[in-house]
This record gives structure tokens, C-alpha cells and sequence, in this order.
């Protein structure tokens, strides 16, 4: 058995990161079963797969032909599935998806945290996405002047962006294809966001491409135009439009904007951050408003939140209030309690949990979204609420000392995919509070983080899983950990 051999699998099992799992003797002599990760399977497939990665104890492939398909399986609703990388597992369907990220969760916590949930520990069924497309509350788009060409385009022949006016420039406004970073794919529809949005990214491409606008490249470190970002509040409608360009072009800027207001009236807002570093990122170094506020509004639970072009706001407003609620239903607070809620962002767990508890002190290391975070306590009439800058990979007991704040009985903690630095589980270990609930979007490393916990002396109570993101492999978990 070698790298590139075709092999005929049947899929019994589905990994995490939606690899499906087959197991075959590598040879006569080996009694043992040897796995086969299989990209692009699913459990009940027949596929013929290519060997990628030989390993070992396992291998990886790629399949390249379904066989005979799993009744699990779908049609994908876009037409770009499989080129794009938004929707990963479009192709399964909804209750197939959410069954395989619970038993996901069980088998991280058990294989990499060596938790066995047969020994109390309550897992609570997964929390559905109440919408499975037109989802997401923020889109982020890049312009290209290298363009991915699907394998359709590839074998019509036809020739793309060769206009001889435009001296063989290539335009592209869309998504970038996974593990290509200098190509763009050209998307005119997504079924992420909403068909309002959708309308508003087809008209900035013509908007730009019939003015032969440049496009940046990191290579040259030349052009104009980086991405385009559309913020689209749930609850409120208001919709943002941020351009994010590599210099100042106000009269364009301009005549884009009145443009584009008299087509979408529903636009509330319009702004253009300027990025002038080389780093590809959707941030500019400042911005300028050229229509509305230069903010948005949108609620979670019965608490507005200011969202500016930069802040950190969760992708799925509906789920997000899910989220918070489980956490806030894990924490059981009285009313007496003081809370810490590290890696606090914009303030929107703090806020949430406000009114159940006497004081909430929330640290965070970034210091925009600490300015976000007094905002929204400040549009919300928070009083108890105390918003910290902290360094979270070294240590923020400096920071409670200083300040004199009390020790809590409850931490909540939301760390970033990387889950919490050894420091700050040191330092919660420290404060011993009587428990922590934490909320993570990566359950392989809130697994690695809760064993550190359990060593020193806290009990992983129960657990519940909550989906953020459809058809994609992103798992969101809230566990509760008591002193044991």
C-alpha cells in the first residue's frame, strides 16, 4: 500500500473535522484494523478513495468516486459546493450533521480527555440551528485580480476576464478557495447570508469592474480594492456596507455610496476602512463614514448591541442567544454572586448574565473591544458590570489584585479556537471558584483544558453542545466544572 493507490472502502465512521473512517487490514499478516481517514465520506458510502498520507497506524485519502452513496446524503443546494469551502458538508443532511457533531463531542472528550461519560457526567442534546441557510449576520468577500476558475469554466473553453479593454486584467469578488490564498473564486450567489446581501455583492462587482477599478496585491503591494464586508443585523434590519481598500479614494468612495443607497434603500449604514498594511485582513488602520452612523444595532436576548465595522459580534445572532441562555441556564446563579467572565470581548456574555448576578468583572486583552463592551453596558444601563484589560497569556490575577476586585464563585471563560493559555488555567486554578462554566468553539481543546481542571480538583458535571454553523464542522460546547 502506497501514497496515490485507489482504493474501494466502505465508510462505517465519520472523524472529526467530517472525515469518514474505514478500516481494512493492511496486509495478511496484520490482524489488526488499520483506519482509513476519507475525506469527502460519509458512514454508509462505498467509495473508491485515493491514498494521500500513509502512516504508522492510519492513512488518509481523498475520495474520488461515490460507489454506492449513504442515505444521509443530500443534494447540495449551491452550485458552488465542493469548490468553495463555506459549507463543507451541504451534502449531508441537516439531521445526519447534528448527530454526527454530538457524537463528536462525546468522542473527543473521551479519547483526548480520557472523560468517560458513562461515570455521571450528563451530555445534553445538541441545540439545532433554527435556520440552516441565510444564516450568518456577517459576510466577508475579497477582491482578486487572480481569479479560481471552477472545473465547469475550465472545460466550456470559453476564456474569463480577457476583455481586450481591460488589458487581460482579471476581476474577482468572492470567496477564497481552502489552502489557496492568492485566488479568489467568483461567486454571484451564497446561501449563507441573505438574498439582500447577495444583490448588494453583484452590484459592487459591476460597480468596480465597469470603472477598471485595481485590485491589491499583497505580492506588489499595489492596488485599491482588499474586500468587502456586509454586516446584516437579525432583529433590528440594519445592514452595513464596509468597503476596506488599500488607500483613500473619497470621490469613488462617494459616488459608490449614493449609487448604492438609491438601489438597496435598506443599507443603513456605509463606511471604508483603510488598510494600508500588507497583511490580507478585513481591518483597515481607520475608517471613514460615508453614509449613516458608521454603526449597527442588534439584540440578543432582550439586550442591543452597537456593532461597528471591527467589533467582535457572534456570526449566528439566533444561536448566539441559545448560547449565552445554556450558559447562563449552567450557571445557576442566585443573585448574589460575583462573577468573572474572561476572554469577554464586547462585553455580550457580561451583559447577558448581568441581571442574575451582584457584580460581573469581565477581562479581555484587546483593548477596541473592551471601548465596545463600556458602550453596549452603556446603551443597555448595565451598573454592574466592570470591564478590564488584561494580558490572558500571562497573567490577570495582577489586574484583580490592583484593583482590589473580589474573588467570584463562578467563572465563565470563552477562549478564542486555541482554547485557555497554561497561565490563566493556573491562574483559575489559583482563585478556586466553586465553578466554571465554559463556553468553547473548539471541543478538542476545551477537552485538553477541563483534564488540567479535573487534576486540580473540579468535577465536569454535564455538558451540551450547541450548532453555530451549518454545514460546517465548527462544534460550540458549554460545560460546567464544579469543585469536586
Amino acid at each position: 500500500m502506497k501514497k496515490g493507490d485507489l482504493l474501494e472502502l466502505d465508510i462505517e465512521g465519520y472523524a472529526f473535522e467530517g472525515k469518514g473512517i474505514s478500516r481494512i487490514k493492511k496486509n495478511e499478516e496484520d490482524e489488526r484494523n488499520f483506519v482509513v481517514f476519507v475525506q469527502g465520506s460519509y458512514p454508509g458510502d462505498r467509495v473508491k478513495a485515493k491514498l494521500t498520507k500513509i502512516k504508522k497506524s492510519f492513512a488518509e485519502a481523498k475520495a474520488v468516486e461515490i460507489i454506492s452513496s449513504s442515505p444521509e446524503r443530500t443534494t447540495a443546494r449551491c452550485k458552488y459546493f465542493g469548490t468553495c469551502g463555506g459549507c463543507k458538508q451541504q451534502d449531508l443532511s441537516y439531521e445526519a450533521q447534528i448527530k454526527y457533531k454530538q457524537k463528536q463531542v462525546e468522542e473527543i472528550f473521551n479519547k483526548l480527555g480520557g472523560f468517560s461519560l458513562q461515570s455521571g457526567i450528563e451530555i445534553l442534546p445538541i441545540i439545532p440551528s433554527e435556520n440552516i441557510f441565510f444564516y450568518r449576520n456577517k459576510m466577508e468577500f475579497s477582491f482578486s485580480d487572480k481569479r479560481w476558475l471552477t472545473e465547469n469554466e475550465i472545460n466550456s473553453g470559453k476564456e474569463f476576464d480577457k476583455d481586450p479593454a481591460r488589458a487581460g486584467q482579471v476581476f474577482a469578488l468572492g470567496l477564497h478557495v481552502p489552502n489557496v490564498y492568492d485566488k479568489v473564486l467568483d461567486i454571484d450567489v451564497c446561501y449563507l447570508q441573505s438574498e439582500l446581501s447577495k444583490n448588494i455583492l453583484n452590484y459592487t462587482r459591476d460597480f468596480f469592474k465597469n470603472r477598471n477599478t485595481s485590485i491589491y496585491s499583497t505580492k506588489t503591494d499595489t492596488g485599491y480594492l482588499r474586500n468587502l464586508v456586509i454586516r446584516q443585523a437579525y432583529h433590528t434590519k440594519d445592514l452595513m456596507v464596509n468597503i476596506v481598500t488599500a488607500y483613500e479614494d473619497d470621490t469613488l468612495i462617494k459616488n459608490y455610496s449614493n449609487l448604492l443607497v438609491k438601489e438597496f434603500p435598506e443599507i443603513t449604514t456605509i463606511v471604508n476602512n483603510i488598510n494600508e498594511k500588507k497583511a490580507s485582513v478585513a481591518v483597515g488602520d481607520y475608517e471613514k463614514i460615508f453614509y449613516g452612523e458608521g454603526f449597527i444595532t442588534d439584540m440578543i436576548g432582550e439586550y442591543t448591541f452597537r456593532i461597528s465595522a471591527n467589533s467582535f459580534f457572534q456570526t449566528n445572532t439566533l444561536q448566539a442567544e441559545k448560547l449565552y441562555q445554556t450558559a447562563l441556564d449552567f450557571a445557576e446563579l442566585k443573585g448574589n454572586e460575583v462573577v468573572y467572565d474572561l476572554y469577554s470581548g464586547a462585553g455580550t456574555i457580561a451583559i447577558y448574565i448581568s441581571k442574575h448576578a451582584k457584580e460581573v468583572y469581565a477581562f479581555e486583552s484587546v483593548e477596541s473591544a473592551i471601548e465596545d463592551a463600556k458602550v453596549n453596558a452603556e446603551l443597555n444601563e448595565i451598573k454592574n458590570v466592570r470591564f478590564f484589560n488584561a494580558d490572558l497569556y500571562k497573567s490577570f490575577l495582577p489586574v484583580v489584585e490592583e484593583n482590589k476586585i473580589p474573588l467570584p464563585s463562578l467563572i465563565i471563560l470563552d477562549p478564542p479556537r486555541s482554547g485557555l493559555h497554561k497561565n490563566t488555567v493556573d491562574d483559575v486554578i489559583k482563585i478556586n471558584p466553586e465553578k466554571i462554566v465554559y463556553v468553547s468553539c473548539n471541543p478538542a481543546t476545551q477537552a485538553r483544558d477541563i483534564k488540567l481542571f479535573s487534576e486540580a480538583g473540579y468535577k465536569l458535571i454535564k455538558m451540551r453542545p450547541v450548532d453555530m454553523f451549518p454545514h460546517t464542522f465548527h462544534i460550540e460546547n458549554v460545560a460546567l466544572l464544579k469543585k469536586d
